[in-house]
């Protein structure tokens, strides 16, 4: 342990600090004492610009990126042109919105994405499949929603699908103009492709890098880790990220010294799918942090006796990151309105033909 024969290291005291005149390396001749020797001993630079930090980042406070104001600011934008469109073609964008089955949660996510079409101006098609459907069928009605032309996308949850169920065959008969939800193979694979641009990208990623552009953060050249590896959220926003020109790296679960390498990031995008894994140690000064974790952590001092936390650990981070996203009202506000933004871009393609 060295005590420093100073109360207090403070930033103008940093300035009167005189430097050993040797190359590539500065040492401060700031003195201090080692409770195991009489020696006295010369605190490197780095300790002493630690020290200073941290006297001000108790005041920090990061900016808060703001989901809800973001998406109804982008879904008014989109309304706007829905309006447009209705008033120059006579036409409006359509969205299928199926699901499979009567899971309360799948039922409750589709419920709120029809509502978000209302208020749009988008047409929503309602397809409700009981959980007895056979595979067959349900292609057919993929064909049928194909085929119609007033749907220009369409949304299949597919959290509720029986067993009897392929989800991939089923995902690949989408006609891909029409898959707004962006995980058709050929828009997967030109995601991932320099130089090739799909058609849509994933809903949540596209959402956590609108989040960036809003914000003023800008990705170009900066190095961002992303934490999660899934084909929903980790891979497809580490292939956006690189369109965008950033250096990338994806922590996961076999990754070593994880904390190391998200502690060299200017962007975290955190969708581990662990609750509060992210501590603000391990958060660059200045990061932003994209939380898109939503893990529900038990809480008696509320009704539903749970509350709501993201993979970062807002509480710590947000006294050292520059922006951060609260969970909830964070990225998930995204996911529903970068839904309707791709509906519509897919309705253009078509009705402005």
């Amino acid at each position: 342990m060295i005590q420093i024969r100073a109360a207090k290291v403070t930033y103008n005291r940093f300035q009167s600090i005189k430097y050993n005149k040797k190359p590539k390396f500065a040492v401060a001749g700031l003195r201090c004492l080692s409770t195991h020797s009489s020696a006295p001993t010369l605190i490197t630079v780095a300790s002493v610009l630690v020290l200073c930090s941290l006297e001000t980042m108790s005041d920090h406070k990061a900016t808060l990126i703001d989901g809800k104001a973001i998406a109804q600011t982008i879904r008014s934008e989109i309304a706007a042109e829905v309006r447009r469109l209705s008033q120059t073609y006579g036409k409006v964008p359509g969205l299928a919105v199926v699901i499979v089955g009567k899971r309360k949660d799948s039922q409750s996510y589709v419920n709120m994405k029809r509502k978000a079409c209302s208020e749009v101006g988008i047409k929503s098609f309602d397809l409700d499949l009981p959980e007895e459907v056979s595979e067959s069928e349900l292609i057919s009605k993929v064909h049928e929603l194909n085929a119609n032309p007033d749907v220009h996308g369409w949304y299949f949850s597919t959290a509720s699908l029986p067993k009897q169920i392929n989800e991939e065959k089923i995902l690949s008969e989408i006609s891909l103009e029409k898959d707004v939800d962006g995980f058709h193979p050929l828009n997967i694979g030109k995601l991932a492709m320099k130089g090739r641009d799909p058609l849509f990208a994933p809903c949540t990623p596209k959402g956590c890098l609108e989040l960036l552009s809003r914000s003023g953060v800008s990705v170009k050249g900066k190095n961002a880790v992303v934490v999660g590896r899934s084909n929903i959220v980790g891979l497809p926003v580490s292939l956006l990220l690189l369109k965008e020109d950033a250096t990338v790296t994806i922590v996961h679960s076999r990754t070593k010294e994880p904390e190391s390498i998200v502690r060299n990031a200017d962007i975290v995008i955190a969708a581990a799918g662990q609750a509060m894994m992210i501590k603000g140690s391990w958060i660059k000064p200045g990061a932003a942090v994209i939380d898109v974790g939503t893990n529900a952590v038990d809480d008696p001092s509320k009704k539903s006796g749970y509350r709501l936390v993201g993979d970062v650990d807002f509480q710590e981070a947000s006294k050292v990151a520059g922006w951060i996203t609260p969970v909830p009202g964070g990225v998930g506000p995204m996911t529903v309105t970068m839904l309707l933004k791709n509906t519509l871009d897919g309705a253009k393609r078509v009705i402005e033909q």
